[in-house]
């Protein structure tokens, strides 16, 4: 792809996108059924829970329609469901990514799953609850399928794709990042971890790796393609968004370090002949979290993850991005309100 996006970003609307009162809405994955609407996938959960780890006990995938690309988008239901700790996914579903292929839709999302009490409102919660270290060891992948976007959706008994033992996924498997080939098959980049060697010094797992699957249809099951992680140890990111074109793969995330992109938390650029052998573009910034409104301010987003783009003619035509109003660059610890945002492209 040439250029980038930061270039061909037009002012972001400052009333697009999605967002809910009284919830944290997270993720954004969009596309346009067959009435003709736009439909984005997103997931949310109470804001009587801190944003994060809230996230991990409480989300659930809703769908939102709007007529234009931009929004506003208006809440029209759950679409995924708490539905008890025997499942898989029963706890908490996270990280939708809505894609169609022979006429149905693919609902790729991150199940959750922990066995304790749900989180009383106004009690802490940090990252060493016990709720939360094993709802974060439980994460796995799975796909809803449905023939319609207004559902019903049938969800997957299973994980599609799960962790292996002694490998870079043992820990956790997450953040789907799906792309359908045209005869049907299906590669998937995604999110892991490890876990570490004993005696542990805090942690349990190593840092987020990134691995590639395929599977012989969208309904899965995925089979691992690599037993060591794609990248490097000099790089790491999160939140991949793959799609494939006459040129190959094409691959942007979120810069952890920023020294790929030259932005930490900022946005990179890869790409592949093969989805295996991945080239790194270092210094091409394909998006920042300082972006101008169209209300003529440039604002630095307190967050800028979970890229999604909306294709349009083949090209991309709209982003997408989880955001917060945060200030930290993580912007976690301290928002007060998170939302899918959207940028129109030239």
């Amino acid at each position: 792809m040439t250029g980038t996006l930061t270039e061909r970003m037009l002012p972001a609307p400052v009333g697009g996108g999605f967002s809910m009162e009284g919830y944290w809405v997270w993720c954004g994955s969009v596309i346009r059924a067959e009435d003709g609407r736009y439909h984005l996938f997103a997931s949310r959960w109470p804001r009587h829970l801190p944003m994060h780890p809230g996230w991990m006990m409480a989300s659930e995938v809703v769908r939102a329609i709007s007529d234009t690309p931009a929004g506003p988008y208006r809440f029209e239901e759950i679409v995924l469901p708490a539905r008890g700790a025997q499942y898989w996914d029963g706890r908490a579903t996270h990280n939708p990514h809505i894609t169609r292929c022979g006429g149905r839709y693919y609902l790729y999302y991150t199940g959750i799953t922990h066995p304790f009490s749900d989180p009383v409102p106004g009690q802490p919660l940090t990252t060493d609850d016990c709720r939360v270290i094993a709802a974060r060891a439980s994460k796995r992948v799975g796909v809803a399928v449905a023939d319609r976007i207004t559902g019903p959706w049938r969800r997957s008994d299973q994980p599609v794709l799960t962790t292996r033992p002694d490998r870079f996924d043992s820990f956790l498997i997450s953040n789907p990042a799906p792309c359908i080939e045209q005869d049907g098959t299906v590669c998937m980049m995604y999110k892991a971890r490890g876990y570490l060697p004993p005696p542990y010094t805090g942690f349990l797992h190593g840092k987020m790796e990134f691995g590639m699957a395929q599977a012989d249809r969208p309904e899965g099951p995925f089979r691992p393609l690599c037993d060591s992680p794609l990248f490097g140890p000099d790089v790491e990111f999160e939140d991949p968004f793959l799609w494939r074109d006459g040129e190959g793969y094409h691959m942007i995330a979120k810069d952890m370090r920023g020294n790929v992109c030259g932005e930490r938390y900022g946005g990179l650029y890869a790409t592949s002949p093969d989805r295996m052998h991945w080239r790194f573009h270092p210094g091409k910034l394909m998006y920042s979290r300082r972006v101008l409104w169209d209300d003529g301010v440039v604002r630095e987003m307190g967050n800028l993850e979970r890229p999604f783009l909306l294709f349009e003619n083949g090209r991309p035509a709209y982003a997408f991005f989880a955001t917060s109003d945060g200030t930290d660059g993580q912007g976690f610890h301290n928002c007060t309100r998170t939302w899918n945002m959207v940028i129109p492209l030239r």
